[in-house]
């Protein structure tokens, strides 16, 4: 049952103002209730201004002005109550708007950072590897095999090094949406062949079996080359990286319609936990973050993936299942060869 919105409903204390202003006194508001109990116990519906007239303590007009004198006085209070909190709400605005440039800031000196260490990197590096080639070709002297050996080992560890340099460089130009496109027609089935090959001896040091499913006549794609052929080999050292000795990682090219080209790699590694599913593009996170941590990585990799991704217009997906795999896949708009 709905209950009408009178007078009394709106101002449920008018008694007690009444009291208040002199015009009952206690006694007589006592009365008048005692009388509304009265009324309501016959089945009789009796507000307490009407108990004041029958028992002839008020008139209608003096009820009606002390009635309308109260709504007045809350109106007024509940005016005040909306100027404070939209007075509060545009004090918060402010304040969040005012964190969101500070962090916009540290945002962009991060990038900056990053881009300018790793620039001032990228000389030394220079200079080492090609010291490090000198003395591997022996144009300084001759070596014996553990120099040889050495010095390779040491040529492998300064192409890692030079590999997170530019990776820090791409972060840093994504990062404050300098990311450029070189966007022509690619030939994903040469790509795909090309990073196959380059991927087949980590996979075989870890006996993993890499498979690839492309179609010799796949259609060419618009993309960057050099940054899509990026983005795969990363997704393939990925899943090998959390592939255990005996599994399988599979490239798959596929054409889905005249006009999309869906590039996926499908590993039977350790899988992603659901509740963890949103973490693994954050830059410099590693799900297992504790010193003992069993893979490494800088946790840049699929961070750069999904920019890259975003970049051509698509979107990444994983599907995954903790323990039994993981598959990763985007689409890629298909272009004529000879557009």
């Amino acid at each position: 049952m709905t209950t009408p919105l009178t007078p009394e409903v709106l101002v449920p204390r008018l008694g007690e103002t009444l009291v208040q202003r002199g015009l009952i006194s206690d006694a007589d508001l006592q009365k008048a209730l005692a009388y509304q109990n009265e009324k309501k116990k016959a089945g009789e519906t009796c507000i307490l201004g009407q108990a004041l007239m029958d028992l002839n303590l008020l008139t209608r007009r003096q009820i009606d002005h002390a009635v309308t004198e109260q709504i007045i006085q809350l109106r007024n209070a509940l005016e005040d109550a909306n100027r404070f909190l939209e007075r509060r709400v545009a004090e918060r605005t402010a304040e969040l708007q005012e964190a969101l440039r500070k962090l916009s800031e540290l945002s962009q000196m991060k990038a900056n950072f990053v881009a300018n260490i790793s620039h001032e990197l990228r000389t030394p590096l220079t200079h080492v590897k090609g010291y490090l080639e000198l003395m591997t070709s022996e144009s300084l002297g001759p070596l014996s095999a553990e120099q040889k050996n050495a010095l390779q080992i040491s040529q492998r560890a300064a192409g890692r090094l030079e590999s997170l340099i530019d990776n820090l460089i791409l972060f840093s130009l994504a990062a404050r949406g300098e990311m450029t496109l070189r966007l022509a027609p690619v030939n994903l089935n040469k790509v795909a062949g090309e990073i196959i090959s380059y991927s087949r001896t980590k996979a075989d040091d870890r006996n993993v079996t890499l498979n690839s499913n492309v179609p010799p006549d796949i259609p060419y794609v618009q993309a960057d080359e050099e940054k899509i052929s990026w983005a795969i080999l990363q997704l393939i050292d990925n899943a090998i990286k959390f592939t255990p000795h005996g599994g399988e990682v599979t490239l798959s090219i596929q054409q889905e319609s005249d006009t999309l080209i869906m590039v996926s790699v499908t590993d039977t590694g350790i899988g992603i936990p659901a509740s963890r599913m949103n973490e693994i593009f954050e830059p410099f996170h590693q799900l297992d973050s504790s010193p003992t941590r069993r893979y490494g990585g800088t946790g840049l990799g699929l961070a750069l993936v999904r920019e890259i991704v975003n970049a051509h217009g698509s979107v990444i997906e994983v599907q995954s299942e903790d323990g039994k795999g993981t598959k990763f896949r985007f689409p890629v708009l298909a272009v004529n060869k000879s557009s």
